[in-house]
């Protein structure tokens, strides 16, 4: 069994080295590193430990400029056997709606998936609205707030998921898009020949003509 899964990453500048323009209140990305977003890197550590469990191959996808390649390597580095970044001046400023429905039209053009996992939310956006979006452009079912992944199968996923004051059981027959939060596992760090090896790895970039 061979579980195809997506994950969504985003680049984001480091949130505890970052410094904020004080007259819009945006945040200066130009002034601290960028990393992988800490929630994205519990959805790799996730699909990473599907493929150890029962076999899987893993693609990295991300919306940004050119510079989100160094991310996507790290991805690779932790896991992930292919990477693809979306990258275009028409995608620059793009909401919610818009990063969703561009994200949408990429899965679309993988075309067969099992899982999307994606981190509950970004430590620069903190709106937790994308990974849903995306569920409803491809018209798929989606758990948000899973704090643990109970079992995996060739057919469904079983998952708990934290909702105020409650935790529900869910299983979910594929295709289906898993949400996770800090609690459902702790990244790993890549080895140093792992680093190595997603170095001289290619990253695809797609832009805008390339999507439907």
């Amino acid at each position: 069994m061979t579980l195809k899964i997506i994950v969504l990453i985003k680049q984001v500048p480091d949130i505890e080295k970052v410094r904020f323009d004080v007259e819009t209140g945006r945040i200066d990305r130009s002034s601290a590193p960028a990393e992988i977003n800490p929630f994205d890197l519990n959805a790799l550590e996730a699909a990473v430990q599907i493929k150890e469990k029962v076999g899987g191959y893993i693609i990295a996808l991300s919306m940004g400029p050119p510079q989100a390649v160094s991310s996507l390597k790290d991805a690779m580095a932790r896991g992930a056997d292919e990477a693809i970044l979306l990258e275009d001046k028409m995608f620059a400023g793009a909401d919610t709606w818009a990063t969703s429905y561009t994200l949408a039209g990429a899965i679309k053009k993988i075309g067969q998936y099992d899982i999307i996992l994606c981190g509950e939310k970004t430590v620069d956006g903190d709106t937790g609205q994308v990974g849903a979006e995306v569920a409803e452009q491809l018209n798929i079912p989606h758990i948000y707030y899973v704090s643990k992944i109970v079992d995996v199968s060739d057919k469904n996923i079983v998952v708990v998921s934290e909702m105020s004051d409650a935790a529900y059981t869910i299983e979910a027959s594929y295709p289906v898009l898993v949400s996770v939060t800090k609690d459902v596992n702790k990244p790993r760090l890549p080895t140093l020949k792992d680093k190595l090896r997603a170095m001289k790895s290619d990253v695809r970039v797609w832009h805008a003509t390339d999507l439907e």
